[in-house]
C-alpha cells in the first residue's frame, strides 16, 4: 500500500507478472475492497488524476509482453491489447490498415504514441478516441479474458457510450481481432481539429472499401467519431455504396440523411450543427480519397 504524506488516502498497487496473475487479481478483488483500476500505458490514467484523487487500487499490466504485438492468423490479424500506437504506425501491414496507421500518428505526440496502447484507448471509451472509428471500419472484435475463459465482442457492442464499456470487473481486454476481408480492401482516416497536430478531435471519419474485380464496391464500412457518445457506423451509407463504381463520383451519393445515426453536441470545440456539417464534408472527402487510391 502507498500512503502519501499529508493525504488521508491509500493507494493499492500490484504489477502483474503474467496474464493469469492479472486475471486472478481481477477475479479475487483488491485488498483494499475497491475494484482494480487497470493501468496500461497510463496516458489517459494520469492526466485524469491531476489534483486531489480518490483512493484506488492499481493493477499494472504494462509489462505483460504477451499482450503486445501484431500477428497474422488464419482468418485475420490479432493485435495485442498492449500494442502501442507507434507499433501500429511502424508495422508492415496491408492497405486494409492504412486508416488505422494514419490514426496512430494522430494520437497525441510521439511520446504518447510510444506509451499509449490500443487496448487502453478503447477501454477509456472517449467519444473522441482516435482509435475507435478506424477499428470500427475494420469490423474489429474485442477479446476479453476472465478466469473462466475468453469471449469476443464486436467493438460496437464493447464501447457502450461516453467512458462506458461492456468489460466486466473480472475481465481483462487482451486483444483486438481484425477479420480478413473477402475482397481486396483499402482504408483511410481523416480527423478535424482546431489545429493540425496535438489536438482532440472535433470530427473523425474512417472507412474501408472492398473492391470487386470489375472495380465496384463489394463492401463498405464507414464510421464517424466525436459526433455521438460513441463512434458510429453509417450503415445506410454502407448499403447505398455497395455495387457502386469506384471512381471520382463515389462521394456524390453521400446525403445528409446518411448521417442520421449521429448525435453531435455543443461543446468548447464546436457546435452540434458545425459537427454535423463537418462530418458530411469529411465523409465525402474520405470517399474521394478511397476512390482515388490505386
Amino acid at each position: 500500500m502507498i500512503c502519501r504524506a499529508g493525504e488521508q488516502r491509500t493507494v493499492g498497487y500490484l504489477r502483474a507478472s503474467s496474464v493469469e496473475e492479472a486475471v486472478d487479481a481481477l477475479a479475487s478483488g483488491s485488498g483494499g475492497g475497491r475494484p482494480w483500476v487497470v493501468l496500461a500505458g497510463g496516458t489517459d490514467h494520469y492526466p485524469a488524476r491531476v489534483g486531489p484523487a480518490a483512493p484506488e487500487e492499481i493493477l499494472d499490466i504494462s509489462r505483460l509482453a504477451r499482450l503486445r504485438g501484431i500477428a497474422a492468423t488464419g482468418d485475420g490479424w490479432r493485435i495485442g491489447a498492449l500494442t502501442t500506437w507507434t507499433d501500429i504506425a511502424e508495422a508492415d501491414l496491408p492497405p486494409l490498415f492504412d486508416g488505422l496507421k494514419r490514426a496512430a500518428r494522430e494520437v497525441g505526440g510521439v511520446q504518447i504514441q510510444n506509451r499509449g496502447t490500443v487496448g487502453g484507448n478503447l477501454c477509456n471509451a472517449s467519444p473522441a478516441a482516435d482509435g475507435v472509428p478506424p477499428l470500427l471500419s475494420l469490423d474489429a472484435e474485442i477479446e476479453l479474458t476472465a478466469r473462466g475463459g475468453a469471449r469476443r465482442l464486436k467493438l460496437a457492442e464493447f464501447v457502450l457510450g461516453n467512458r462506458r464499456t461492456a468489460r466486466r470487473a473480472d475481465e481483462l481486454v487482451t486483444a483486438i481481432h481484425v477479420p480478413r476481408p473477402t475482397h481486396p480492401a483499402r482504408s483511410d482516416f481523416l480527423k478535424l481539429g482546431a489545429r493540425r497536430y496535438l489536438v482532440i478531435s472535433i470530427v473523425m471519419a474512417a472507412g474501408v472499401i472492398e473492391r470487386t474485380p470489375d472495380n465496384k464496391v463489394a463492401a463498405a464500412r464507414i464510421a464517424v467519431g466525436a459526433c455521438s457518445a460513441a463512434a458510429t457506423r453509417l450503415v445506410a451509407l454502407e448499403q447505398a455504396l455497395r455495387g457502386r463504381a469506384i471512381g471520382p463520383g463515389l462521394a456524390a451519393g453521400v446525403a445528409p440523411a446518411h448521417l442520421a445515426p449521429l448525435a453531435p453536441i455543443d461543446d468548447v470545440r464546436g457546435s452540434a450543427d458545425y459537427r454535423q456539417e463537418a462530418a458530411l464534408t469529411l465523409v465525402r472527402r474520405l470517399l474521394d480519397r478511397l476512390a482515388a487510391a490505386p
